[in-house]
């Protein structure tokens, strides 16, 4: 079997990234992907991503966020392809919204440009927004928050990794990883491979390959819809002004992003979703009603002249945690296997910072960072 320094168990945007720097530093890798990095079958799909640094999930993110930032502001510098544009991100909903509260307290803690705002001011200085007679209403905007784009993430880790002269197999499914003394047995579809370290990284198929090294988390997958609408692009083009979004409503936790080049105005809806297994999710958008009526009613209600003909929509996978917090740690019983997992909801952000911590814990043993709040022995994986 080949020996490498290390394997990769999914070359999505950790994954990829990972393989950058691993390889960078000399390390003989090898990715693996059961697809063609990027693509639409994982977690990864759908153009953008936000990247906020003023925290409302928790300001231990905040120099992760930083950290990764500063890493997409590098791989600009190495790519001919945009990755990330400075949108400004706002967070808004009513005023005793725990996530606004933690945001806020993130910035001043972590010494951030951020705007408390109100009701008014945010009416003024974006016109396409609409607020419920509930309120009242408060704002958290970021200016220096704003846009990944997350193909061209993906794809320009992937060339720098292939020119640092890591090893990618695509269409390669992984059957099985075996824990050994010194080394790990990475079984694919086609062939079988050994390491010293192995990370594995795969998105919704983390649970069933993790049940494989004796491991089983709470990893709950979900189908994602995700869709973009007509608006005018003078209420709400990114040239304009109009920020990406985070919005705390009765309805549910929405997201989105300003029309760019004439895109439409994109919307996510944090809590929908059907739970199901990757490899039996319903991959069309539209077959059910609510796909679109979710978003659209969304829209309707707080950017109405941005609910619009549906141009287009998407599915993904959404892999959760209990608590939504992520997964970075080793296994419990061989420290050579890495997990990096649950990131979905609020994870591409970061997968340049943990792709770079990841690989400072294989070449020191430990990462650079404080990663504890992610660790297996956490009461919501362990009860």
């Amino acid at each position: 079997m080949k020996h490498y320094d290390v394997i990769i168990v999914g070359a999505g945007s950790i994954g990829m990234a990972a393989g950058y720097f691993l390889s960078k530093e000399g390390k003989r890798v090898l990715l693996l992907d059961a697809h063609d990095p990027p693509h639409t079958m994982g977690s990864h799909g759908g153009d953008t991503r936000l990247i906020r640094h003023a925290y409302g999930e928790g300001r231990a993110y905040t120099p992760l966020a930083l950290k990764s930032q500063q890493l997409w502001d590098d791989l600009q510098e190495q790519s001919e392809l945009p990755i990330f544009q400075k949108t400004g991100v706002l967070s808004f909903g009513p005023v005793d919204t725990p996530f606004l509260k933690e945001a806020l307290e993130s910035a001043k803690a972590h010494h951030l440009q951020a705007e408390k705002l109100t009701e008014a001011e945010m009416k003024r200085r974006w016109a396409g927004l609409q607020f419920p007679e509930e309120g009242p209403y408060i704002g958290c905007y970021e200016p220096d928050a704003g846009v990944l784009f997350v193909e061209n993430c993906i794809q320009t880790y992937r060339d720098l990794a292939l020119q640092e002269g890591a090893d990618l197999l695509t269409e390669t499914p992984v059957k099985d990883v075996t824990m050994r003394d010194e080394q790990i047995s990475v079984q694919t579809s086609k062939n079988s491979y050994i390491a010293d370290d192995v990370i594995i990284c795969a998105g919704a198929w983390n649970r069933k390959l993790l049940q494989g090294v004796d491991l089983m988390l709470p990893l709950q997958p979900k189908r994602q819809v995700v869709g973009w609408f007509e608006a005018n692009d003078q209420l709400f083009g990114s040239c304009e002004g109009f920020p990406g979004f985070s919005a705390h409503t009765p309805s549910g936790i929405f997201y989105g992003f300003p029309s760019i080049d004439g895109s439409g105005v994109k919307v996510g809806c944090h809590d929908f979703g059907q739970v199901t297994e990757p490899d039996e999710m319903v991959r069309e958008f539209g077959v059910y009603d609510e796909d679109e009526d979710v978003l659209s009613q969304f829209l309707k209600t707080w950017m109405p002249e941005a609910g619009g003909h549906l141009k287009k929509g998407l599915t993904c996978l959404y892999t959760m945690t209990p608590d939504e917090h992520f997964i970075i740690d080793t296994h419990p019983n061989n420290n050579r296997i890495l997990i990096a997992a649950g990131f979905s909801g609020h994870g591409f952000k970061f997968a340049s910072g943990i792709g770079h911590e990841l690989t400072q814990h294989i070449l020191k043993g430990k990462t650079e960072m404080d990663l504890s709040l992610f660790k297996l022995n956490r009461q919501a994986l362990t009860t």
